[in-house]
């Protein structure tokens, strides 16, 4: 009888990085963030960056998934809808900057856990969609 080896959450969030560099096309960086904290919990990346831009990174993720502004909207409509669990409505957002494309995506089993990938702008959208989904599908946290 084959006994599945159990890792620490460290572990896993490490796995779901390289992972996510590896398997999402064009991808030049990714990461996760505990939005509860603010923290990022891992990256890899290919350039070298400040530890101060990654620092703004944590906070900018957690500005997007639960700024005052995004919970505040997602009160109004959990309200009016009569929804009364603690689930998130953003569930994934999409960033183009200049020369880049940012995807974010919470985690489904703990939703204040967000992975983070980075991408050249010319990536296939629809590609780095589906291969971040099936990755973070695979690594539920």
């Amino acid at each position: 009888m084959a006994t599945k080896r159990m890792t620490g959450f460290s572990d896993q969030v490490m796995s779901l990085v390289k992972s996510l560099r590896t398997e999402a096309p064009d991808c030049v960086a990714s990461g996760v963030v505990d939005v509860s904290t603010g923290m990022l919990l891992s990256y890899e990346t290919v350039d070298n960056h400040p530890p101060e831009v990654l620092d703004l990174l944590a906070g900018a993720t957690l500005d997007l998934f639960q700024g005052r502004t995004v919970v505040m909207i997602e009160d109004v409509f959990k309200e009016r809808r009569g929804v009364s669990d603690d689930n998130h409505f953003f569930q994934e957002i999409l960033v183009n900057s200049e020369n880049l494309t940012h995807l974010f995506l919470r985690m489904n089993e703990q939703q204040d856990v967000v992975a983070v990938v980075v991408c050249l702008k010319s990536v296939n959208v629809g590609m780095l969609f589906a291969q971040a989904r099936r990755v973070v599908r695979e690594h539920s946290l």
